[in-house]
């Protein structure tokens, strides 16, 4: 595996990146070279794949083309907003290897690529991760699944936390990152989206039918009818029936927790389902300790079959759910590529690493797929 990691310096007004490539032998090389050349595109156009026929007659390569062909105006948004992340080139890309960058965009030109998301492409929309570059979690233990179904007092715990912890979540918005996939899919040169967050991101920057491995906060479920209420219309009864909490402030921890001072729980009154009046419900995701719906597993395994290589985007891989994806990619003897800081449990099994921020590296990949 190669894994590249590149730190920006300035030098007679001119920046430099300087790459440093760990090949398997631990020895390293340090490369030195401008940016000259760094934004020069192929006006070739990509013809469709094998078995696959193009999405549109005509590949817009700009907002102006693009709009002359008719297309929705979300698309247009999300090209410009590429367009003009990746024209800033160098300013916007001074630690990436540029060396991998060009061989990542080699490799998703030859072969149809399965993207893989975790919480470190969400981090520049404001909402914390889990883990730190070793691949440690942060902060306290999460809540166990058989804690929250088998304890009252635990669901009291998590909904008052979860309450302060909403509107972080709710106002979050799409990044460059996941509006880069969006356009990527809607071009038709990756063949899915797999993310193990929960926060929706991915469906509000454009992407179509992705499979939410971990489930969605912005649902509820209730354990005893099963049926499903909007998180948003819960919320508002939580905020109706505990005041007290208004103007309490709590720290965001990731996945809409809130390190809460325990003395605010106690007198927290949990929410009702709107549709049994029950008060066992549950935000639709899937807690630590309890499986992916064997649906949602077999659609992702799927998607891992049809697909030639698997990029996976920030995340460790530490959850097994995402790692069997590309254990199972490899062992097909695809490639597996890593845009990732740190450590991730699947290190041996990549082809290349890239370790640099997701936001930068998406709209520079997306723009060169797009106008080869």
């Amino acid at each position: 595996m190669l894994v590249g990691q590149a730190i920006g310096t300035r030098h007679h007004g001119q920046r430099v990146a300087e790459q440093r490539l760990f090949a398997e032998d631990i020895q390293l090389l340090e490369i030195k070279r401008t940016h000259q050349g760094f934004l020069s595109r192929s006006k070739k156009r990509r013809l469709p794949r094998r078995g696959q026929a193009r999405q549109r007659d005509i590949e817009p390569t700009s907002a102006a083309t693009a709009h002359s062909s008719g297309l929705p105006r979300s698309y247009l948004r999300r090209l410009t907003s590429i367009s003009t992340l990746a024209a800033r080139g160098p300013n916007m890309l001074d630690s990436p290897t540029l060396d991998l960058l060009d061989g990542l965009r080699r490799t998703m030109a030859e072969k149809s690529f399965l993207v893989v998301t975790g919480a470190g492409i969400s981090t520049a929309s404001g909402i914390p991760d889990y883990r730190d570059k070793d691949g440690v979690r942060r902060g306290a233990q999460p809540m166990m699944y058989q804690e929250f179904v088998g304890n009252p007092a635990a669901r009291q715990r998590y909904w008052a936390r979860a309450m302060l912890g909403w509107p972080r979540i709710r106002a979050s918005q799409a990044n460059a990152a996941h509006r880069a996939l969006a356009t990527l899919q809607a071009e038709n040169l990756i063949t899915g989206l797999i993310t193990q967050n929960v926060d929706a991101l991915h469906t509000q920057a454009g992407s179509q039918d992705v499979i939410e491995l971990h489930g969605s906060l912005h649902r509820v479920l209730c354990l005893d009818c099963q049926q499903c209420s909007d998180r948003a219309a819960i919320q508002e009864q939580m905020l109706a029936h505990n005041l007290y909490l208004a103007d309490v402030h709590a720290t965001q921890a990731p996945d809409g927790d809130t390190l809460l001072d325990p003395a605010y729980e106690a007198g927290f009154k949990v929410p009702e389902c709107p549709h049994c009046q029950g008060d066992r419900l549950k935000p639709d995701v899937v807690f630590f300790g309890e499986n992916v719906a064997p649906h949602t597993a077999a659609r992702a395994t799927l998607s891992v079959e049809q697909a030639e290589g698997l990029l996976v985007v920030g995340t460790s891989l530490m959850a097994w759910s995402a790692f069997r994806l590309c254990k199972a990619m490899a062992e097909q003897g695809k490639p597996v590529i890593a845009i990732n800081h740190g450590k991730t449990r699947a290190d041996e099994l990549l082809k290349m690493k890239i370790q640099a921020p997701c936001e930068h590296i998406l709209p520079w990949l997306a723009e060169r797929l797009i106008t080869r």
